[in-house]
Order: C-alpha cells, then structure tokens, then sequence
C-alpha cells in the first residue's frame, strides 16, 4: 500500500469484513431454510407476535440507517480526493519577524504550470506533503492520447522535478507519479 493513497487499507479492511459477514448471514440463513440449525426451526417466524415494535426499536433502527449513510458519504468523499493536504512549511529563525510561511500547494503550482506546458499534456495537477526538509511530490498528469509517454516522464523528472529541487534547496525529492490518458472525442473518420 502506498502511503498516497491511505484510505486503501481501510477499505480493503472493511470491505474484507462486511463481505465476510455478508457470506456467513447469507450461509446462515441457507441454511436455517433447510434446516440445518439446530436452534432454528424451519417453520418459526422471524420474531414472536404480530404487534408493532417500541417506539426505540424503530428510533434506534433509523439512527442506526442514517448513521451508516453518513459514514458511507464519507468514504465516497475519500475516495474522491486521495491526495494529502497542503502543510504550511516554516523557514528561517524562531522569531516571527525572521520566519517565512510558505503553503506547500504555492510551493507546488508552478510544477503543475511547468508540465501544463509540455506538449502533449492536457492538465497537470501537483501535491507536496511532508517537511520542508524532506518533501515528497505527487503528480496526476492527464496526457493526450497521441502523447510520447517515455518522452514525458523524462521531461518531468528532467526538468520540472530538478527546477523544484532548487527551488526547494533540497537534494531530493520523492515523486509519485499518476498518469492518465485523455478521452478523445473527436469522431473517427471514415475513408
């Protein structure tokens, strides 16, 4: 698992679990239909009575439904914005009046304008995360699709990569790079 992508592991975990509860209630209930549980009789009700429910059994059963929406809009949010936050990077002394405050997303647009120029590139999207010391950059590139892909990743880790590195006065920079094609919606010609 990568460190970019964190939610990853949770899902696998979730996932993992509720496919497993999934399959024992489903096997459960198979076999209760044929009666293969002991302690469940083929022909019993579900629960005993025809009477309505209290009040809380129906209060606790909606808070429990809109509960597990929220945390299911959740993880659809997640999922949409895997990239780490900006930091905000402090450089100089301890004094206010010596320090300069730096976004590490200012930091990183100008990589992203530098690789929106390349030819071939649709629009490019940049990330720092981590100290100032010791960044780490990610990179989503949506290219065309006619693009050179080879000729790409070595401009960008030829040119925009050690342009950041010297902005940065650091030796090394860490990329994590997610390359996309661009869909082409121009029709086909026919000859």
């Amino acid at each position: 698992m990568s460190r970019v992508n964190r939610p990853a592991g949770l899902n696998r975990t979730v996932l993992g679990l509720t496919g497993l509860l999934l399959l024992a209630a489903g096997g459960l209930a198979v076999a209760a239909h044929y009666g293969r549980l002991r302690w469940v009789h083929a022909g019993d009700t579900l629960v005993p009575g025809t009477a309505a429910p209290p009040t809380w059994v129906l209060v606790v059963a909606v808070a429990a439904a809109v509960l597990i929406g929220v945390l299911c809009l959740r993880w659809l949010l997640a999922q949409v914005y895997r990239m780490p936050k900006s930091r905000t990077w402090r450089t100089g002394g301890s004094e206010p009046a010596g320090t300069t405050v730096l976004a590490s997303s200012t930091a990183a647009a100008p990589v992203a304008a530098d690789i929106e120029s390349y030819p071939g590139v649709r629009s490019a999207a940049a990330w720092l995360s981590g100290e100032r010391t010791a960044p780490e950059l990610h990179l989503v590139v949506t290219a065309e699709p006619s693009a050179d892909i080879a000729d790409l990743r070595r401009r960008i880790l030829g040119h925009a990569v050690p342009r950041l590195r010297e902005a940065l006065a650091v030796d090394a920079i860490p990329v994590t790079l997610e390359l996309d094609f661009a869909e082409d919606r121009r029709p086909a010609r026919v000859r």
